[in-house]
């Protein structure tokens, strides 16, 4: 009798999770990453301008640290990049997919420069400035807390009330922008408290720049202590690893939850006040440019810790900065600055897969396993 016997056909190859890579392999491997991405940049620019390759890696240098003013620039921006992907951080840590954060922030930043603009005229600095970081912090923990009661009672899709969330902030910048336009009817509030500085943050030893960089310090080293070493920091930890463990041990899912997206979107709120007050003393639309988006992968790549998060944010701002310097130097529009940055983040993401993940192949037939 003949049998109907279906050939099983395994497939080519699966992908199977590493065990722990050595640290200092894994860093070995993405600075070849990093390399290899410059090279290809560097070889892309050289066909398309006819430059000397070593003047292309002469401007990505110059362009972020170049001149003092450059580097401060380029610190500045990766604080603030840093600050946003602290921010992100503990949600991520728990699984709860913040993507929110340029909403939360652009919030932030509209609190912070509604207090600058009602009451810069009104009341002392020692009292406005407090006023604002209390106002920006209340303003980006509301943006955030509340997908996080509809998630914790309804259990509804955080990614999607999250990024919805981000446009209905954008709509609110732009709508105050208008009301608050300076001249009347050309959309932009301009410069806030030119003459007055009233609610700009002070500078220290002549950097404006400086006391925000501090601030980030402080808070990334805060982060760190309360993710590693707080009660509040392993309850993180465990919900993001399984609920129903967690509930089984007697944590409040929910409460959780609802905290740390507190946490998380009055870190947001400090950033969008950091921005306002320490750097462009005004508010538009495009105020956090995508660095709420740019924190998911530094968050990611950073595996969840605040420092390695410094390293990755430092390389990410040195290449966006570069690539505008490669960009203007060799007489090419800014889009192409965008794709020179993209081809350097697909390595570093190409070399993070390799470093978790590889790949088997199928044993041939007849071959020993």
């Amino acid at each position: 009798m003949k049998t109907n016997e279906k050939t099983v056909h395994e497939p080519l190859f699966h992908i199977v999770k590493r065990e722990n890579t050595c640290w200092w392999k894994g860093w070995i491997v993405r600075i070849v990453a990093v390399a290899c991405a410059l090279v290809v940049c560097a070889g892309l620019t050289v066909l398309l301008t006819g430059e000397n390759p070593l003047e292309v890696f002469n401007s990505l240098i110059q362009g972020a640290v170049g001149t003092p003013r450059r580097t401060w620039f380029f610190l500045q921006s990766t604080a603030m990049l840093l600050c946003v992907s602290l921010a992100v951080t503990p949600a991520f840590k728990m699984r709860f997919w913040n993507i929110g954060a340029e909403g939360q922030a652009l919030i932030g930043g509209m609190a912070t420069a509604a207090c600058m603009i009602q009451l810069g005229d009104k009341v002392p600095n020692v009292v406005l400035i407090p006023l604002m970081v209390v106002c920006a912090i209340l303003a980006g923990g509301i943006w955030a807390v509340l997908p996080a009661i509809f998630k914790a009672k309804w259990n509804t899709n955080e990614t999607l009330f999250t990024l919805m969330m981000n446009y209905i902030a954008i709509q609110i910048v732009s709508y105050f922008s208008s009301e608050w336009a300076v001249p009347k009817g050309s959309g932009k509030i301009g410069v806030i408290n030119q003459s007055t500085m009233a609610g700009w943050l002070p500078e220290l030893g002549k950097q404006k720049y400086l006391l925000s960089i501090l601030v980030v310090v402080a808070l990334t080293i805060a982060m760190y202590i309360y993710l590693k070493y707080s009660k509040q920091g392993y309850e993180i930890t465990v919900v993001g690893e399984s609920q129903n463990t967690a509930r089984y041990i007697g944590i409040n899912v929910k409460k959780v939850i609802i905290r740390t997206m507190l946490i998380s979107g009055a870190l947001c709120g400090i950033a969008g006040f950091l921005l306002v007050s320490g750097a462009d003393h005004t508010i538009t639309r495009d105020t956090i440019a995508g660095r709420g988006f740019t924190a998911i992968m530094v968050s990611w790549l950073g595996k969840f810790n605040p420092f390695s998060m410094v390293l990755t944010s430092l390389l990410i701002v040195f290449l966006e900065r570069g690539a505008v310097e490669i960009s203007t130097v060799c007489g090419l529009n800014d889009s192409f600055s965008d794709i020179i940055t993209g081809i350097i983040i697909f390595f570093i993401i190409g070399c993070e897969f390799f470093l978790n993940y590889s790949i088997k192949f199928r044993k041939k037939e007849g071959e020993v396993k």
